[in-house]
């Protein structure tokens, strides 16, 4: 059978036809006049080379050929009205949906155990999947392809098809152990210096913000490690006379956070912004927008 020949309201029609077993009444269900009812029925017959409703003393009753294509095509008009509400109105208590995040370390960090949270109150049958990403131009392309969503992480130079909107800003703080050889005199540069510090560098570049800076001023410092793990930071540093400078947010929530001291660096080092992105022909879309304003309000102040 050519599916381009198929009318999906004589599909409408035969559904009605199975539940009032009766023209007229089934034209009213659907909204149609019982000569357009008996017309569909008509065309119905004509499709699938069957009587499908005889008349009966009870009323119009199924042969096998319609009692065999009644539950298929109910289940997929119901897919289809499923597909319809899905993309014009967004009910999150009652959806099945599916959701991918495209999140670097920090973000996951910060939002995940919040999201989950809201999603089990509000959305508990909504799935969500996570990929993570290391550097601005491969989240650029998880947009691209639909593969994600939308993504969280630093600003970058999204593509004209990629909207950004800012969730939250980090300081930086450097941090040492507890009885570090640096405390108990006043931190200058020279003295932040005389340690060897390590670097968190996702992408592994080998240079940071502190060496963005000290380079402005002629200057640079000794790498003790440079790792691309920033969580794993305030453990080492804990158990080491290495200095690092690490978001703010990173260090207070580690598990090593009684055992580490902050500091302030001495040097002027700009906050880290991060954004929510998702691609344009994202952007009406009722589920998708509910998410992504789900994850704004839980950064919200």
């Amino acid at each position: 059978m050519d599916m381009h020949g198929i009318d999906l309201n004589l599909l409408v029609a035969f559904d009605a036809l199975m539940a009032e077993r009766n023209v007229t009444r089934a034209g009213a269900r659907i909204g149609r006049t019982q000569p357009a009812m008996s017309a569909a029925l008509s065309r119905l017959r004509a499709l699938f080379d069957d009587e499908l409703f005889v008349r009966s003393p009870a009323g119009l009753q199924p042969t096998p050929r319609a009692l065999d294509l009644s539950v298929p095509l109910l289940e997929a008009l119901a897919q289809i009205q499923r597909t319809l509400d899905f993309t014009q109105a967004f009910d999150p208590a009652a959806s099945k949906a599916t959701f991918t995040l495209a999140l670097s370390d920090h973000p996951a960090f910060v939002l995940l155990p919040r999201l989950v949270q809201r999603l089990g109150v509000e959305a508990p049958g909504v799935v969500l999947h996570v990929r993570g990403f290391t550097d601005r131009q491969q989240a650029e392309e998880l947009l691209e392809s639909g593969t994600a969503h939308a993504a969280v992480g630093v600003p970058a130079h999204w593509g004209a098809s990629v909207v950004s909107q800012p969730l939250f800003r980090e300081r930086f703080v450097s941090v040492v152990r507890r009885g570090h050889p640096i405390l108990g005199k006043k931190i200058t540069l020279k003295r932040f210096l005389a340690f060897p510090h390590l670097l968190v560098s996702p992408e592994g570049d080998r240079h940071g913000h502190v060496d963005a800076k000290l380079a402005e001023l002629g200057l640079s410092r000794h790498l003790g490690l440079s790792l691309p793990h920033m969580f794993a930071a305030p453990g080492i540093v804990a158990s080491s006379d290495l200095v690092a400078t690490l978001m703010e947010g990173v260090v207070k929530h580690s598990a090593e956070a009684f055992q580490l001291q902050i500091i302030e660096p001495p040097l002027a080092l700009p906050t880290v912004s991060f954004v929510l992105a998702w691609h344009r022909r994202n952007d009406a879309h009722p589920a998708q927008r509910w998410l992504r304003s789900a994850i704004a309000e839980l950064v919200r102040p």
